[in-house]
């Protein structure tokens, strides 16, 4: 696939052969770019893995203006770098090469709920059992994506390639017998598809990210399996103190796993949560309060309860502290190795990328070195 080829191009070419490519939830990302190179998670992540995972060659101009073909065999390095490090970091890539695969039935289901008439804590216990059904969803191959703040919840939705409805609503089934013994009105949908791109274009909701600023956090599976009462605290407490959440529940810790660049907390993740504020554009003055809110007030209700955790680089605060480990992990010092070799001036810069420490960002905008001036 070329640089410019989104996924919604991408899928329908592999759908119309019978065959899956593995994208996110927006159809308009670009498959090359910084979604696969970041990792790259979606609806088919739990039956697949992630983007990073399924890449079999890139195609990438350095900065010195080389074109090279990174593979596992040759400037494999650089190969394994591009599967997760961040994109716009290394190099230009041109194309890339994936894996694709058979097409399948699938199941998907959405669920709404909101506490009118309820305690907060029917409501959060809700959420709480919620959580606790992400683990046998994504063990079966499913994946879900929800969001609530602290008057309503929707899950929109769940995608379960491969998984009968009947096996989906069993899995769901504890939700929705709280929801009826906290007589809480709900609308739950269910469907069977005969393909997963068929569940894809009628279930998958357009999403507005240019409303909001984000920062995120894995949340491991432990964390739920042992402390899940405690997790659904700090989203009420998050809820509370005017944050959203958003959440993608996967198990990318199947099979034989490749030893790629992307986090490697990513294999102990249940579900990647991102927090969420809104983006006024009249009110420039709020923008600045609800960002000093993500990163020192929202962020840290669960960065206590994930000591030594992780971030997905792609949904991460642009301000969060100690970035290296957060967003790379112990694979930070190999990756800004490579950085050094193929970009050895560094001349491509994002930030938060592998070695944007070396510059600073001066008060008219311009980037300058790090002990630089001028």
């Amino acid at each position: 696939m070329g640089a410019g080829v989104q996924e919604y191009k991408a899928s329908r070419a592999a759908h119309s052969q019978g065959l899956l490519v593995v994208g996110g939830n927006c159809p308009i990302v670009g498959l090359a770019g910084g979604y696969t190179q970041g990792g790259g998670y979606g609806p088919l992540a739990s039956r697949f893995g992630l983007a990073a995972d399924q890449v079999l060659e890139w195609e990438v101009v350095t900065a010195m203006g080389t074109l090279l073909r990174a593979t596992p065999s040759e400037d494999s390095d650089l190969f394994w770098a591009l599967c997760g490090g961040g994109g716009g970091i290394f190099g230009v890539v041109v194309s890339v090469t994936t894996r694709l695969y058979e097409e399948l039935p699938s199941s998907a289901s959405s669920l709404n709920f909101t506490n009118q008439g309820v305690l907060q804590q029917a409501f959060y216990d809700v959420i709480g059992t919620f959580h606790g059904t992400l683990i046998p969803l994504v063990d079966a191959g499913g994946v879900s994506v929800w969001q609530f703040t602290n008057d309503s919840f929707s899950m929109t939705p769940a995608y379960g390639p491969g998984i009968s409805s009947a096996e989906m609503r069993s899995i769901l089934d504890p939700v929705l017998r709280q929801l009826q013994h906290h007589s809480m009105n709900y609308t739950f949908a269910l469907n069977e598809f005969p393909s997963f791109l068929d569940s894809y274009y009628a279930m998958n909701p357009a999403i507005p990210t240019s409303q909001i600023q984000i920062g995120g956090r894995f949340i491991p599976r432990s964390l739920v399996l042992n402390n899940n009462s405690v997790l659904t605290d700090a989203f009420r407490t998050i809820n509370n103190k005017g944050g959203g959440a958003t959440g993608l529940a996967l198990n990318v810790s199947k099979g034989i796993i490749p030893w790629y660049a992307a986090h490697p907390q990513w294999r102990d993740t249940l579900f990647d949560m991102v927090l969420f504020t809104q983006y006024d554009y009249q009110d420039w003055e709020a923008n600045i309060e609800n960002q000093r809110l993500m990163t020192q007030e929202l962020i840290p209700q669960l960065s206590r309860l994930t000591p030594g955790g992780g971030a997905y680089l792609s949904e991460a605060d642009f301000l969060q502290p100690d970035f290296q480990n957060t967003l790379y992990g112990r694979n930070y010092d190999t990756l800004r190795a490579v950085k050094d070799k193929y970009d050895p001036q560094h001349l491509f810069y994002t930030l938060t990328g592998v070695g944007s420490e070396d510059w600073n960002i001066a008060p008219d905008g311009r980037l300058c070195r790090v002990g630089r001036n001028g």
